[in-house]
């Protein structure tokens, strides 16, 4: 069967109806195609092309159909129907006859497919944002777990100053957060109902849209029939979503990674999210991190693939847009399942505090701080920036760290030194002084876990 033929006096060739066919994809739209059928039903009956006896018994059937293939969509794919539209059509008419064929009047499968799909797409986001939620719970739980564990913070991947493991902990709570933002402003985005825009030309019955797009619990709806049917910027957003939101969870995973190295050794991983090696007896391996980390260029090519897809395609709909689907299917599982194993990550982690503070101690972390301390007893900064420079090659040459070097060699360097610079470039005090919002020492990482909760 198709919603198609009528024009046709030749049968299709099988490789290209398996070609053209979308069913074993778009198949997980039948519940969204249910509730907007359902819906231009009651539109139908309203117009009165359908009876109340009519209406309820397509509603009725579309219900049983909806309850039938629910988690059961076998009973879907054993059909040879060209896509999910098709397939809800033959079922309707196999159950009840004659009346289901009234419901195609004045609908067009172009409008129906988009519409399904912001409806698909309206659920996913609301998912996904519970997922993340997920991770930021886990996340300031770790936090407050290792509230006092000091660690060297990085740039360019080289040790550079010193931060508590929390605060690093919360700079991913802060990027998953605007991976929530996205995802709420999409939310608005996706609220446009394009139900009643026809094939590309509107509908030719009177039409109430503003009620059709409540009874598919859209907020508003489209205001041009051309673009209603051909607009996928909405795919092409949530693909951006959760392009960003998958290169957060990568860099995420390549810290993880490497402070899971030997030679780091800031944090274990439970063996219940490592594996081994076939060959190598003592490895223990962060798969779950490096399969993240891998599972970031899918969602891009996915992205690229469709902004490609529809850049040289014109006014209205086209068949290319079928392409869309899968690659946004795809992407939403894949994140959702990094997502979750993120948040099993953290639950499953935990930090050497030792490892961490004696890769601190044997660093020259502190040399900002030397630095302001010259600054704060007066000498200016270009040239407090120098001395320190030079204290940096006198130390490497002695192979000392700065809280070694004697008070008589730093005097060598500047008479703004004094005894009391060794307590100023202790760990502790230097934390202490971070003490700005958002800084990394304890009284505000508390406080921005305590704000973090609320934002929750």
């Amino acid at each position: 069967m198709f919603l198609w033929g009528g024009r046709f006096n030749k049968s299709s060739n099988n490789d290209f109806l398996n070609f053209n066919k979308s069913l074993y994809f778009d198949h997980v739209l039948v519940e969204q195609d249910i509730i907007s059928l359902i819906a231009w039903s009651k539109f139908l009956l309203y117009t009165k092309i359908i009876n109340k006896f009519e209406q309820k018994s397509i509603e009725n059937c579309l219900n049983k159909i909806k309850n039938d293939v629910k988690d059961n969509f076998d009973i879907i794919l054993k059909s040879d129907c060209e896509d999910i539209h098709t397939w809800l059509e033959k079922e309707l008419i196999s159950r009840i006859g004659k009346i289901a064929k009234k419901l195609r009047t004045g609908k067009s499968r172009n409008e129906q497919i988009t519409t399904s799909l912001k409806m698909w797409c309206k659920i996913s986001v609301k998912e996904l944002i519970l997922c993340l939620k997920k991770v930021q719970l886990n996340i300031l739980y770790l936090s407050e777990k290792y509230i006092d564990v000091v660690m060297p913070g990085y740039t360019h991947l080289q040790i550079a100053q010193p931060i508590l493991f929390s605060h690093w902990c919360l700079s991913y709570y802060e990027m998953i957060n605007r991976d929530k933002i996205r995802l709420n402003n999409l939310l608005k985005t996706l609220n446009f109902c394009p139900l009643g825009s026809g094939a590309i030309s509107g509908v030719s019955y009177k039409i109430d849209r503003y009620k059709i797009a409540k009874d598919t619990f859209f907020s508003n709806i489209t205001k041009n029939s051309i673009d209603s049917v051909s607009d996928r910027d909405y795919v092409v957003e949530f693909l951006s979503c959760i392009s960003i939101g998958m290169m957060h969870l990568s860099r995420l995973c390549e810290d993880l990674i490497f402070f899971n190295t030997s030679e780091a050794n800031f944090i274990e991983l439970s063996d219940r999210i490592s594996s081994g090696s076939s060959l190598m007896p003592q490895k223990k391996n962060p798969d779950v991190l490096e399969l993240i980390r891998g599972k970031c260029g899918r969602v891009y090519g996915s992205l690229i693939s469709v902004l490609v897809m529809l850049k040289g395609i014109p006014m209205s709909y086209n068949k290319d847009m079928q392409e869309d689907k899968e690659h946004l299917f795809d992407s939403v599982n894949t994140w959702k399942n990094c997502i979750n194993m993120i948040a099993l990550v953290f639950k499953n982690v935990s930090v050497n505090s030792n490892s961490c503070l004696k890769s601190l101690e044997n660093s020259y972390s502190n040399a900002t701080d030397l630095l302001d301390y010259l600054v704060k007893k007066g000498l200016n900064f270009r040239n407090s920036h120098e001395i320190v420079g030079n204290i940096i090659l006198y130390a490497i040459k002695k192979r000392k760290y700065l809280n070694q070097i004697s008070i008589s060699a730093l005097k060598s360097f500047s008479n703004f030194f004094e005894k009391d610079v060794y307590e100023y470039i202790s760990i502790n005090k230097i934390l202490d002084r971070k003490d700005s919002i958002g800084g990394t020492s304890k009284n505000q990482v508390l406080n921005s876990i305590k704000l973090a909760k609320k934002r929750i």
